[in-house]
């Protein structure tokens, strides 16, 4: 056990503890946690704006950014875009977030190796943000 799950109160493991750190990372906006004004990755702020290339570039940048500033259990090596164009037009983006799995990162002193490459999927919806382990 490494941590509890935030909606149901139950034991999960280390993996699952920094997917939920993700989760709240990119669910938080900027300026909302009172002792952490800097805490978010400022993802929600530009959720309902029309999808344009552009926007995809700053959304991949954000992800990155997001969890090399927040999560050290993970490093970013790629970030790929999913969904068909009927998706997209409803606004619903897909993302697949490919990382270096490093579970001891996160502890003192950090220890930064690499146990893996982990892949999981990341979705902007109506409702918010959901995360699913791919691998």
């Amino acid at each position: 056990m490494a941590d509890f799950d935030r909606r149901t109160g139950h034991p999960i493991d280390n993996y699952q503890s920094a997917l939920q750190s993700v989760e709240i990372t990119f669910s938080t906006y900027i300026g909302s946690m009172v002792m952490l004004r800097e805490f978010g990755a400022g993802l929600v702020e530009l959720l309902g704006r029309k999808m344009t290339p552009l926007l995809f570039m700053v959304f991949k940048t954000l992800l990155k950014t997001g969890i090399d500033a927040w999560e050290p259990r993970f490093h970013v090596r790629q970030v790929l875009i999913g969904g068909d164009a009927d998706d997209l037009r409803l606004g619903e983006a897909r993302f697949m977030i490919e990382v270096d799995w490093r579970p001891r990162a996160h502890l003192t002193p950090p220890d930064f190796t690499v146990e893996g490459v982990r892949t999981f999927g990341l979705g902007f919806y109506d409702r918010g943000v959901s995360i699913k382990a791919a691998s």
